[in-house]
């Protein structure tokens, strides 16, 4: 399988705290690999990292390889790298509040590279049929679980070769994390490949083929998901 995503000993500083160390993993095309942590390992943190997102205006600064499709994307703008194919889902969601549903998908419509073209508003609806239903509702009106189906839709809308994911499913009811679940366990059949940052040991395992767990900004375990034992759960996640 072709490489899409892949960091090497890659290192991140917020001014002069130093968050990530070395650290290193891979996300193969097609694939759905999880990042799994407790609060405050550095998840988002390797998220925002991939994406150009550390600010150099107040010293945060990225050191390492990060090879998306085999360039190396460090040192260039966010809007640059997400213009190689990536889109990013921030925790948080981050949807245009006075814009309505089918105005927040159609703002973030774009061809992907060579020509990518797999994700319009209609095969979106199929997936979503929810957003169909609130399609005229402003943002604001939406509930939690809508807006967050919203914003991972508003992602395949850029028709990307890599979706990052970061804690989609956060302060949501468990109905509609399992619906979340099924929402990203179908992408994954329609060969969507996706990164995924989540505090939720349950839903990341339901939903990904590949593992690394984080501690104090280090990988401390890598492996595929079918094989995380319950002792290194407890060990890492204490779940």
């Amino acid at each position: 399988m072709k490489t899409i995503l892949e960091l090497k000993n890659v290192n991140s500083y917020y001014g002069k705290s130093h968050i990530l160390f070395d650290l290193s993993l891979e996300v193969k095309e097609g694939q759905s690999v999880c990042l799994l942590g407790r609060n405050g390992v550095g998840k988002s943190t390797t998220m925002k990292t991939i994406m150009g997102l550390l600010n150099p205006k107040v010293h945060d600064k990225t050191e390492g390889e990060i090879l998306l499709n085999g360039n190396n994307i460090v040192g260039l703008t966010n809007f640059k790298i997400a213009n190689l194919g990536i889109a990013y889902v921030p925790q948080g969601r981050h949807i245009f509040p006075n814009l309505t549903t089918k105005e927040n998908l159609l703002i973030a419509k774009k061809t992907g590279l060579n020509g990518r073209n797999d994700w319009d508003i209609d095969r979106i609806y199929q997936l979503f049929p929810r957003l169909k239903e609130r399609e005229t509702s402003k943002g604001n009106k939406l509930s939690g679980g809508e807006q967050q189906m919203l914003a991972v839709a508003r992602g395949l809308m850029q028709n990307p070769d890599l979706l990052l994911l970061d804690e989609i499913t956060e302060g949501l009811a468990p109905i509609i994390v399992s619906q979340l679940a099924d929402i990203v366990k179908e992408l994954i059949k329609q060969g969507v490949t996706i990164l995924l940052a989540e505090q939720s040991v349950k839903f990341a395992l339901s939903v990904s083929e590949d593992c690394y767990i984080l501690e104090k900004g280090s990988v401390v375990h890598h492996s595929p998901t079918s094989d995380l034992t319950d002792d290194v759960i407890e060990k890492y996640l204490g779940a």
